[in-house]
């Protein structure tokens, strides 16, 4: 597998039918490296048909249901109703699958010394209510704002969460993908913004959060997801149509599986219960 290959999209191979094309697979940057990851895995096992992986956001996989471009759509958020509303007048019948849990980090310059903020001050911030460093603790330096994508799951969920699902700042600087978020804050000594805990690095600090008016914080981890006193977690989904379900079924089977979910470990996420699957 080349550079050039995972820069454009991931092929990789295995055998959902015996004579079946290319499995396809669309949708959260959230799940890309996750699910490249289980499809590699899977290919080892199952070498005989092909699976096309890619990213661009939970809506453009959702989207491309309809449109019959993906087998599998890949979203941090549920569908919504008015996108259930558009299957149903085709007759699409969407089947969800929890494939793993993922918390959502915020996150700031290493160099900015404010180390946790409450649910009210992100919702603040984030609306442009707060446009200071030193309004919350910090230094005196403007506050610089980065969100995903509207078409993003990301995006939406973090509004429903912590923005209480009120409409972000109208200066809220938008990147296209987690990776410019994590650069854009590396490089930007003021900044704030929101990554999924798998993309964690040393290039950005992950800020304890508070949901409680400040009494307990928490840092973002798959331990505090787990026990849930980390609050901004969120389920990741695969969603497919109920006429593909033979097709789809062995490749999530295996997400679902003890060897899958432990792949879902190692890459950062949450597994998901067994009385969940």
């Amino acid at each position: 597998m080349t550079g050039k290959t995972l820069v454009i999209s991931i092929l990789l191979t295995f055998c959902l039918q015996a004579n079946a094309g290319a499995q396809r697979v669309k949708g959260s940057d959230t799940l890309l490296p996750l699910t490249q990851e289980l499809a590699e895995i899977y290919l080892n096992e199952h070498p005989e048909a092909e699976v096309i992986v890619t990213g661009g956001g939970s809506g453009v996989g959702i989207a491309a249901l309809p449109e019959n471009t993906t087998d599998i759509a890949m979203a941090s958020r549920r569908i919504k109703f008015s996108e259930k509303m558009k299957f149903a007048e085709i007759g699409l019948d969407a089947r969800e699958v929890i494939v793993a849990y993922d918390a959502l980090a915020v996150v700031v310059n290493p160099s900015n010394p404010v180390d946790s903020l409450t649910r009210e001050q992100l919702e603040a911030i984030f609306r442009g209510k707060i446009t200071n460093w030193k309004e919350v603790g910090g230094e005196d330096c403007r506050i610089v704002v980065y969100s995903r994508e509207t078409s993003s799951g990301t995006y939406e969920f973090f509004k429903e969460s912590v923005l209480d699902n009120k409409n972000y700042m109208s200066s809220v600087l938008s990147m296209p993908a987690t990776g410019a978020i994590i650069q854009s804050v590396r490089q930007t000594k003021g900044a704030i913004g929101y990554i999924g805990l798998a993309y964690l690095n040393r290039y950005v600090k992950p800020l304890a959060v508070s949901y409680d008016g400040g009494r307990h914080y928490a840092h973002p981890s798959v331990e505090t997801a787990s026990d849930g006193s980390y609050p901004i977690v969120r389920p990741l989904y695969y969603y497919y149509d109920s006429r593909k379900e033979a097709e789809v079924s062995p490749f999530i089977s295996f997400a679902l599986s003890p060897e899958g979910q432990e792949s879902v470990l190692e890459q950062g996420f949450v597994p998901v219960k067994d009385e969940e699957k």
